[in-house]
């Protein structure tokens, strides 16, 4: 087993020693979602998260809270969509990444 540095080390919740593993990096867009006709925020302020790696390749994750300080994260199925964003500052549209 190769010796790795203190800085990278972490403890599960059992005590157990564990190295945080570099999988990916790149750019993220967060967005919730509000109720078209009214505006306020959708059933239980879910929200998406895009990730976008330093290849291209856009992850989606969908979270959805469930009580204070736990939510439920799914990456959905099927191939990724073309998506927009409603810039509520600029009242206008936007790409999820320039």
């Amino acid at each position: 087993m190769s010796e790795y540095p203190s800085s990278v080390i972490t403890q599960d919740s059992k005590g157990n020693k564990e190295v945080r593993l570099l999988l990916d990096r790149g750019k993220f867009v967060r967005y919730r979602y509000l109720d078209s006709v009214t505006g306020k925020i959708a059933e239980n302020e879910k929200m998406s998260i895009l990730l976008k790696n330093t290849e291209g390749e856009e992850k989606h994750l969908y979270i959805i809270p469930l009580q204070p300080g736990r939510s439920l994260v799914i990456w959905p199925k099927g191939g990724e969509k073309s998506r927009s964003v409603w810039n509520s500052e600029t009242g206008k549209e936007e790409a999820l990444f320039d």
